[in-house]
């Protein structure tokens, strides 16, 4: 009896595995050869292309005056940071422990170029914002690639 339950348990895992699995438009990998630039001899490759912003804020993350005036320049800038591209993608990220802000705009390559040349606008006037923020520190930017593996 024990080998014939055995044996019709891993009979109908085996035909109920398959609506488990992985397929169709919505789970499809995302292709990063198409249009884009290899790293690390070609173990990687990137297509997007990041402009992070990030400071340091002062105080506890839930009462943080200068987390909450940082939100309010977001707020002001966000409708031109999300103008720079069709496929823009924008990321907050906002670390309680070592109060860390960030904002992330991230572009495909082929308009990254354009944007740099322009000098990636807002970024000049969001700066100067975040730098007039009593508390905040260490207001910085840097380019980097931001790939969706």
């Amino acid at each position: 009896f024990l080998m014939k339950s055995s044996t019709i348990f891993v009979s109908l895992l085996a035909s109920t595995a398959s609506a488990f699995s992985v397929t169709g438009p919505a789970f499809r990998r995302i292709s990063t050869q198409v249009n884009s630039v290899p790293l690390a001899n070609g173990a990687m490759s990137f297509n997007r292309v990041c402009r992070e912003w990030r400071c340091k804020y002062s105080g506890d993350k839930s009462t943080s005056e200068s987390l909450e005036a940082i939100s309010k320049v977001v707020d002001e800038y966000l409708p031109a940071v999300k103008g720079v591209s069709k496929e823009v993608t924008v990321n907050r990220l906002v670390c309680g422990a070592c109060l860390d802000f960030k904002l992330m705009v991230t572009v495909p390559l082929d308009d990254y170029g354009t944007w740099e040349g322009d000098g990636h606008p807002p970024e000049a006037d969001f700066i100067a914002k975040l730098k007039a923020i009593d508390g905040v520190s260490q207001v910085e930017t840097q380019t980097i690639t931001n790939m969706v593996i």
